[in-house]
């Protein structure tokens, strides 16, 4: 591997790496003090949708942004006004100002995402790909889980948490500044078709999907959850940590696994195991069965992504690469906009136990599908 090439992979690596932080810490923090101020676990799930709306709006913007100031430029502007934003929340209503402001974040974090993603899966190419991938997922999942420890030392109330977050979006911005090729796919970027996409890799879109329903009800709810069900909030926070971990220190022997048996029953295999573990979760919380249970259920939950992009890589290539890591961006957003709310609906509705118990149906519907994918195509081969 050249060394500009080894600088690009590092450079989106740390631009991940905040993405994810500020996921991982502004989720369950701002629903934590919505909690806290007695907000209804509905509005905190309609509150929560506004980020994945942001990502949702900014798949339209990201090729001409990109095309015009270029993808360094782009995600450093990105990274500037998602610190600008995080830092704005103390001083906005907690209501309708933080919808307006969880839009902004979702929009510009997921510039980040989506050209960071890109240039990741283009320079990951070679006998290495799945592993390359499956370490990048690591480190995805390893910076969610550095915001709710964060929380346990800063707690929820004032504007401390919020300077953390963005302290660590300014000095992970440090990394992009040494890549000196600021054209990968950008001049010659066709604009970006999801619908296009789509139709030629519809469950690789059903899976991303997926994985952003429980992961953004996780990530919203589930200290939420744990508060509801007799945790303190220090120990609910860690309890997401819990989840995330499994994300960081299993996604390379799930990569493995992805090399040497077809991608798709792993994909299912993983979505078995999630909903699995998500329908154990009421029956052993509290003991200390569920550190393990959460662990299993959030690294099967990002194998399922670590799989879809790995064969993401395998079957696209120059444009449609592009296009793919935008649409995997867009079905994230649509995943997590359902998941929040979907999150909020069933605790309103069931109590907290309706978090876990949907979330095991949703993973249901999902093997289900893949499995019948696997099917089709097997039949076309026959024929």
């Amino acid at each position: 591997m050249d060394r500009q090439r080894l600088i690009n992979l590092l450079a989106a690596t740390a631009a991940i790496t905040v993405f994810g932080f500020t996921f991982g810490l502004m989720f369950p923090l701002l629903s934590l003090i919505m909690e806290s101020r007695g907000v209804a676990s509905q509005w905190i799930g309609y509150s929560a949708a506004m980020h994945p709306l942001g990502i949702l709006l900014s798949v339209f913007f990201i090729p001409s942004v990109v095309r015009r100031f270029g993808a360094k430029r782009a995600v450093i502007g990105a990274a500037l006004l998602t610190a600008a934003v995080i830092v704005s929340y103390p001083f906005v209503s907690i209501f309708w100002g933080w919808f307006v402001l969880r839009i902004l974040q979702g929009f510009f974090v997921s510039m980040l995402f989506a050209i960071s993603e890109a240039w990741i899966v283009r320079f990951a190419s070679g006998p290495w790909r799945s592993r390359i991938l499956a370490l990048y997922t690591s480190i995805l999942a390893l910076s969610f889980g550095g915001g709710p420890a964060i929380i346990s030392v800063t707690g929820i109330e004032g504007v401390l948490p919020f300077l953390a977050g963005a302290v660590v979006l300014l000095a992970a911005m440090v990394p992009i500044l040494f890549v000196r090729d600021e054209e990968v796919d950008s001049e010659d970027e066709t604009p970006l078709s999801v619908l296009a996409f789509a139709r030629k890799a519809p469950i690789l879109l059903f899976a991303v999907g997926m994985f952003g329903v429980l992961d953004a009800a996780n990530l919203s709810f589930l200290p939420v959850y744990a508060v509801k069900k007799g945790f303190d909030q220090d120990l609910a926070a860690l309890a997401l940590t819990a989840f995330i971990v499994g994300n960081t220190v299993l996604q390379f022997p799930i990569g493995w696994c992805a090399d040497h048996f077809p991608k798709r029953l792993v994909m299912a295999v993983c979505g078995a195991l999630s909903g699995l573990s998500s329908l154990l979760v009421p029956f052993v919380f509290g003991t200390p069965v569920l550190w393990p249970v959460l662990t299993i259920m959030g690294a099967t939950a990002a194998g399922i992504y670590t799989v879809a992009l790995a064969e993401l890589g395998e079957r696209f290539s120059g444009h449609e690469l592009v296009t793919g890591t935008a649409a995997f961006s867009t079905m994230w957003g649509f995943g997590a906009l359902a998941g929040s709310m979907l999150a909020g609906w069933s605790i309103a509705g069931f109590g907290p136990d309706g978090l876990p118990f949907t979330m095991s149906a949703v993973f249901l519907v999902f093997v289900v599908a893949t499995f019948a994918s696997m099917r089709s195509a097997g039949q076309r081969t026959v024929r």
